[in-house]
């Protein structure tokens, strides 16, 4: 039998909700078609905006949106998706899939979309191809109330009214896509551009910075050492491939090694968190910097038939695991990690919807972080859980990862992933400074390859978990091989 152990009076950091945030990417099928179909579309919606998906988002309780990229970002000008949309302009998107973009999704559509789903926007800005008075210019669009010629052009097209955003990314993967970039030319730059991303009124510019990609502490160490003054946030990168970028696997159709590789891969964002964040303690001791982990989640290759600049791929247990235990690395290190977007929101990568024309499913990734929701801006509390190896041949991983939060209607929530394929185990949990009157689970578990279809979008779903059993000391129960465990405990 494995101990837990909770120490339900020792709370930590807070766990932000914007930790629990998305990206919404001008990438394949994930804003047309997956969030905006159009206001003369068959489909139901409201301004445009799919009617089911929002609804679904809400109910998943998204807090954070980012938008327009990723790499589209660094190659996006805001003022081609604004006006009527008969005279936006139209341009080829040369990074995914070579495809029109008509910009009629832009600005306003995007600030339309997160207030029907009741979320945070996340814009990131265009450093790599754009200037310094793009930006200001944007930022002055979008935030400025008063007399101004940006103001009075969001008034021409529409909005009186200016919007409040608060998170702002200033260039994207600069070291790629976003201009193959130096970490000192990058620094340079950053500290130039965000200086004339103002502050208008009462909002107040939350400042990300880019940050590195996966285990390159160089330019994480650099871009602090010359610009942590100037920044809020740092962004950190990585995706989870079943082998090597080259040959990524398959999305479906795995057997227990790839299983394995993949959760092993996504456990590898506990080193990489503890590392940047070591790095940046050495600038920003009192961790007033957060560590913005703006793009993370499963890519494998895409689904046999769709287009490869599309990157469509269905979503399986092993995504929901990987999901998991991500989730609950980002929790247990919430001091510094403050803001995650999981790529991407529908349709792309490891989505948790997918759509096919009126049809729409929601995907063993939509319920983890529906299940999760329970940990959003509640306070992290000190707990343990005893591990032990699992996996095949030469791929292991620890069979049990969890954390604990008190939320702010004062109930305890416990999430557990068992890795195991085969194996359920037994846990002892002991509830320090907590007294148990009752307790509320719930369950995701299935076969590992198991997913969602249009045929059969119910597959893959939560369920009322009742193995367990309240002691003296605090909860018993059994959890499954393939699973994940939510407890509300009061």
């Amino acid at each position: 039998m494995s101990k837990l152990v909770i120490y339900a009076g020792n709370k930590k950091s807070k766990i932000n909700k914007e930790i629990y945030g998305h990206f919404s990417e001008h990438l394949g099928r994930c804003i047309y078609e997956g969030l905006y179909v159009g206001e003369g579309s068959k489909i139901p919606n409201i301004k445009g905006m799919r009617t089911d998906v929002v609804e679904a988002l809400k109910e998943m309780k998204l807090p954070l949106l980012r938008w327009p990229g990723g790499c589209f970002a660094d190659e996006y000008h805001w003022k081609d998706g604004i006006g009527p949309k008969e005279n936006r302009k139209k341009m080829i998107n040369t990074h995914w899939g070579g495809v029109l973009e008509d910009n009629s999704f832009g600005t306003h559509e995007f600030m339309e979309l997160c207030d029907q789903i009741g979320c945070e926007p996340y814009i990131n800005g265009n450093l790599g191809s754009g200037t310094v008075q793009e930006m200001s210019e944007w930022i002055e669009y979008m935030t400025f109330d008063g007399i101004s010629p940006m103001a009075d052009l969001r008034a021409e097209n529409g909005r009186k009214a200016p919007w409040k955003v608060k998170f702002f990314g200033v260039g994207n993967e600069n070291w790629g896509c976003g201009g193959n970039m130096t970490p000192e030319h990058y620094a340079n730059e950053y500290r130039r551009y965000q200086t004339y991303c103002r502050n208008y009124g009462e909002n107040r510019l939350f400042k990300i910075a880019g940050g590195p990609n996966v285990d390159d502490y160089n330019w994480c160490d650099t871009v602090m050492k010359l610009a942590h003054p100037y920044m809020d946030a740092l962004s950190l990168h990585y995706y989870t491939f079943e082998t090597k970028w080259e040959d990524k696997g398959a999305a479906t159709g795995f057997d227990e090694k790839g299983w394995y590789k993949t959760l092993k891969n996504a456990l590898y964002m506990e080193e990489l968190v503890t590392r940047h964040s070591k790095i940046m303690d050495k600038y920003d001791p009192d961790k007033r910097i957060a560590l913005a982990v703006d793009e993370w989640g499963c890519w494998f290759h895409v689904e046999p038939g769709t287009n490869p600049g599309f990157l469509y791929q269905q979503s399986t247990m092993r995504d929901a695991l990987a999901a998991g235990v991500t989730l609950n690395i980002f929790n247990k290190h919430s001091d510094r990690v403050r803001i995650a977007n999981i790529a991407q929101l529908v349709n792309v990568l490891q989505s948790v919807i997918l759509t096919e024309g009126e049809k729409m499913l929601l995907t063993p990734t939509y319920h983890v972080f529906r299940m999760y929701q329970c940990h959003q801006d509640a306070a992290l509390v000190d707990s343990f859980i005893e591990t032990k190896e699992t996996g095949i041949d030469e791929v292991k991983v620890q069979n049990l990862y969890e954390s604990a939060s008190v939320a702010k209607d004062g109930k305890l929530n416990l999430t557990v992933n068992n890795l195991s394929v085969t194996d359920s185990y037994a846990v002892n949990s002991i509830l320090v400074d907590w007294k148990v009157n009752s307790v509320k689970a719930e369950i995701l578990t299935n076969d590992m390859g198991a997913f969602n279809t249009f045929e059969e979008p119910d597959i893959v779903h939560t369920e009322e978990f009742m193995e367990f059993k309240i002691t003296e000391k605090g909860v018993d129960f059994t959890i499954p091989p393939c699973s994940i465990l939510h407890l509300t405990i009061e």
